[in-house]
């Protein structure tokens, strides 16, 4: 019986990544991060697609080799349309687009935000599976997103809940930026926060109604707290960098934890997923955890490789898609923003 073996393209930033699966069961995710960007404290649009026209083919070649298929075996291509950089998406979009045309085979169109959701059905070979069952509640943490989304289906989804003005990720980027650590600053915060006290600091936290969240304040209540510090103390962030550290991830995540909880308990649901980059936080993980045992919840928390972004949770989505003749017009261009 012939397989079906989809080639995963992903480009909405700065990582180009190429991963096949077959029957739904990962062969290879192959990611070429781009160091340029830490220099700049942050990605670079036009640098980054320069770099992802770099590397496409090599990545390509190399996922391709490492799961020993060629380009023939394929059933058809997934790529990431949208939302991210219009730049690179235009380099995934038009590699995906000319690589289907040349083979004859179908083209799917993967949306983003759903493919971090459906990164925890990615199955590896040797290893048990540890599924979401439908309908789950998926907290989606990044640099550029913070929602909590409601799962019934593989293709049926809702944003119950998301932030109204910055991300999660993006609070932790810029107070770690404003204590001078290196960009991204999120695993930096992450580091030091294992070793500092985190109810040594207090700081601002949202009245959101609903399950919506706010993450400006945070920061400005953030930014208002070593303003006032570094006027007594010229060293105060280098002395109290792991309790800052600590008590402003402390804050983020019970920020997100509380909503999460109001969430599952509002819905009576009690499998909860956590995807997206922020989600390899080790502190979040282990809220994830503790929340779970204390609300009888069943967690699902992806591991590391699939927390970022990466071409294995597109291929998964791909998957889905596939088998439900879910393709895409090769016309249709990609998109910077959209929700799910």
């Amino acid at each position: 019986m012939k397989r079906t073996i989809i080639l995963g393209i992903e480009s909405s930033c700065d990582d180009t990544s190429a991963a096949v699966i077959a029957d739904g069961v990962l062969l290879s995710n192959v990611t070429a991060t781009q160091a340029i960007h830490e220099s700049y404290g942050g990605v670079v649009p036009e640098l980054a697609s320069r770099a992802h026209q770099q590397n496409i083919i090599p990545v390509v070649h190399a996922a391709l080799t490492q799961a020993n298929v060629t380009k023939e075996e394929l059933s058809a291509i997934a790529f990431t349309r949208g939302p991210g950089l219009m730049g690179s998406l235009l380099v995934g979009t038009s590699f995906a687009k000319a690589f289907a045309m040349a083979l004859n085979i179908p083209l799917i169109d993967v949306n983003h935000l759903q493919a971090h959701v459906l990164a925890h059905f990615i199955k590896e070979q040797g290893v048990e599976p540890h599924l979401p069952q439908f309908p789950f509640l998926c907290l989606l943490v990044s640099g550029g997103n913070s929602q909590i989304i409601q799962v019934d289906k593989f293709d049926s989804m809702k944003v119950i809940g998301q932030t109204i003005d910055d991300a999660a990720g993006e609070a932790f980027d810029k107070c770690a930026k404003v204590m001078g650590l290196p960009y991204p600053g999120g695993p930096y915060v992450d580091k030091f926060a294992k070793e500092g006290n985190p109810k040594a600091f207090q700081f601002n936290k949202p009245h959101i109604q609903g399950y919506d969240y706010s993450f400006s304040g945070l920061k400005t209540s953030f930014l208002y707290t070593l303003r006032d510090a570094i006027k007594e103390n010229p060293n105060f962030v280098e002395e109290n960098k792991n309790d800052l550290c600590a008590s402003l991830q402390a804050t983020i995540i019970d920020i997100l934890m509380v909503k999460l909880q109001k969430a599952a308990h509002d819905l009576k649901i009690t499998q909860i997923a956590l995807a997206g980059g922020v989600s390899a936080n080790s502190g979040l993980r282990q809220a994830f955890v503790d929340y779970g045992k204390r609300n009888k919840w069943e967690v699902y928390i992806p591991k590391f490789a699939f927390t970022t972004d990466n071409a294995a949770m597109v291929a998964i989505t791909g998957y889905y898609k596939y088998l439900e003749n879910d393709f895409c017009s090769i016309s249709l261009p990609p998109y910077a923003r959209v929700t799910l």
